[in-house]
């Protein structure tokens, strides 16, 4: 291959990696609006500076110690990575050109294609714990997060690690991301307990419905959107007719998928209550695109509608399970990315060939453990330094006054909720009547 096509094939993977990064850069602001949707209005300016911020802080942990340590030039051993900072120079003519096993994109873009991907972990997280945790030990667990937890379990697979080693296979990253941060927000979800009247003494679950649907709708589609450059970013090349065809067949495997979710999720939820939950119509396509995840390229697309309707089942399943665990999860982010992610590894063998039953089980059981119980310890210690969740008082009147000092539609606050110093004007007990006396609803 001459220079100049060599050239042009290197600008245009580069130039395909960044647009895919963008893509899935985007997925920040639905992660924003679907979480701001399905929380109460109280707390609608907390989780959009939440999400704005765990944005910018894992960009900036991942580029000083993450990158590095997820693909260290020198690891210790397939287990423990090497520990570098910052990044090196990019590639050369010279190191393009250097035969089998040379770079054939910018350096630089592998790095900000992988910062989106860490900072969708952690967005992950921040849905679960809605509506009480406080927002700086959240973005002091997002420096570990980044820095140090999802980074080693990413070497691990994606890094050359010993998950990679044994023949582990996830493509996009089912439950190297999803299932991972998953994991991480049923640690934290623990750790902070549920929302204050979310369920009732005799274990009725007891609905507490999102402020603005419209935005949560708005906020899937555009998940479901950035998802073509998550899934298809994760092809790394397009500049020949093969890997062209290739990201055509993933973009078409991840849309089916989705789409399949949706509608199994609403038959599903219609035949066990008689209604259409939208909620669960949006968590069901968002399954389905975290089950295809796994191995996007290899299915047909029939095996892809099965594969995204069976992850729409299991969406609706785990949520309605977690409910009846009393764990509560706000937004679903445990169902659609844990539940729904451990299906998607298992599908992998029905169409990988390189795939084993018992290889995907085991290397999810590590990650599972890894990011579970490192989480765990993290929030542990931030609970005992900083404390993890609001006040019962903070929580009744909402985060927005008490963690950022406004609201998000400050003409439609009441005034008996606080005075304009911020004087609270019912007490906790009232806040405890007032939710005591809501009629259960079951979801």
């Amino acid at each position: 291959m001459n220079e100049i096509t060599l050239e042009l094939s290197y600008a245009l993977d580069t130039f395909y990696f960044l647009v895919c990064t963008a893509f899935v850069m985007f997925m920040a602001c639905g992660f924003a609006m679907l979480e701001s949707g399905l929380v109460r209005s109280k707390n609608t300016v907390e989780i959009l500076t939440k999400n704005a911020m765990l944005y910018s802080v894992a960009c900036l942990v991942y580029l000083v110690v993450g990158y590095n340590l997820m693909y260290p030039a020198n690891p210790v051993s397939s287990f423990i990575p090497g520990l570098d900072f910052m990044l090196g120079s990019d590639n050369s003519m010279a190191d393009i050109s250097a035969g089998e096993g040379s770079p054939y994109y910018s350096s630089m873009a592998d790095f900000i294609f992988q910062a989106v991907f860490a900072a969708a972990t952690m967005s992950i997280v921040s849905g679960a714990i809605a509506e009480r945790m406080k927002l700086w030990p959240f973005l002091v667990f997002a420096v570990f997060m980044v820095g140090v937890i999802y980074p080693v379990n990413g070497f691990w697979k994606w890094g050359g690690g010993f998950l990679d080693e044994m023949g582990f296979q996830d493509f996009a990253g089912s439950v190297v991301v999803h299932m991972a941060g998953g994991a991480a927000a049923l640690a934290a979800v623990l750790m902070v307990g549920a929302r204050k009247g979310r369920f009732g003494p005799n274990g009725e679950v007891r609905a507490i419905p999102g402020a603005n649907l419209p935005i949560a709708m708005l906020g899937m589609f555009i998940l479901w959107m950035g998802w073509f450059g998550f899934n298809g970013g994760s092809m790394l090349k397009i500049a020949s007719l093969d890997d062209a065809n290739a990201v055509a067949r993933i973009f078409v495997n991840t849309n089916t998928a989705a789409a399949s979710g949706m509608v199994a999720a609403a038959l599903l939820y219609r035949a066990l209550f008689g209604k259409t939950d939208m909620t669960m119509v949006m968590n069901g396509a968002l399954a389905g695109l975290v089950s295809i995840t796994a191995e996007p390229l290899l299915p047909g697309p029939g095996m892809a509608m099965l594969v995204g309707a069976i992850g729409g089942v299991v969406v609706v399943l785990s949520v309605l399970g977690l409910d009846r665990l009393r764990i509560d999860d706000p937004v679903g982010a445990i169902s659609v990315h844990g539940s729904a992610g451990i299906w998607g590894i298992v599908a992998v063998v029905f169409t990988n060939p390189d795939a084993t039953l018992g290889i995907q089980l085991l290397g999810t059981v590590i990650i599972f453990a890894w990011m579970f119980g490192a989480s765990l310890v993290v929030l542990f210690i931030i609970r005992a330094v900083m404390g993890l969740r609001v006040s019962e008082q903070d929580e009744f009147e909402g985060m927005d006054a008490h963690e950022c000092g406004m609201h998000a539609y400050p003409e439609f606050v009441s005034a008996n909720t606080s005075d304009m110093d911020g004087t609270p004007l019912r007490s906790s007990a009232a806040a405890d009547g007032l939710l005591a006396s809501r009629k259960p609803v079951q979801r």
